[in-house]
């Protein structure tokens, strides 16, 4: 099962946390973060968004932050899909997945992740709006939220 999957398809998060915790009876603990595509955007109604990437690029810099995911906490597997293409309103659009022994290591390692995605990934997003399309900036918050681990993203201006 590959530790990184970029794909248009929708994901079962349980057949995804199954699969994961299949194989390892030392699982204590498995945590997951869903994110799903907003109706509303800085008060905009959202209708879609389309997500575009560097096939390649994009997986080994995800397999980068699962690494270091390895290398900061005691976590047993992790796994991250995210969804590219275009997305309807209430669509999944990323899934990530962590086991460990204990629930604190797979908190820890899965906010983690998720707050590394969100400012290092190679992701281009474009909101459609009854006013048009629009490409989404990148977010203070979600570099503070990275600043949290010691990643300086500096991508909001």
């Amino acid at each position: 099962m590959p530790r990184v999957c970029i794909q248009a398809g929708d994901f079962d998060l349980g057949a995804e946390t199954a699969q994961l915790r299949a194989a390892d009876g030392g699982v204590g603990a498995v945590v997951a973060f869903v994110g799903t595509v907003r109706e509303h955007s800085s008060g905009a109604a959202v209708s879609a968004m389309e997500l575009e990437h560097y096939p390649g690029m994009t997986e080994a810099a995800i397999e980068a932050m699962v690494d270091a995911a390895f290398a900061r906490f005691d976590i047993r597997a992790a796994r991250v899909i995210h969804r590219v293409g275009t997305l309807q309103a209430r669509d999944q659009i990323v899934l990530v997945l962590v086991t460990s022994a204990h629930r604190g290591q797979a908190f820890q390692a899965c906010e983690f992740l998720m707050d590394y995605l969100k400012t290092q990934a190679p992701f281009w997003k474009k909101e459609h709006t009854p006013d048009g399309a629009q490409w989404v900036d990148a977010r203070v918050a979600d570099d503070e939220a990275a600043a949290r681990w010691g990643i300086a993203a500096g991508n909001a201006s």
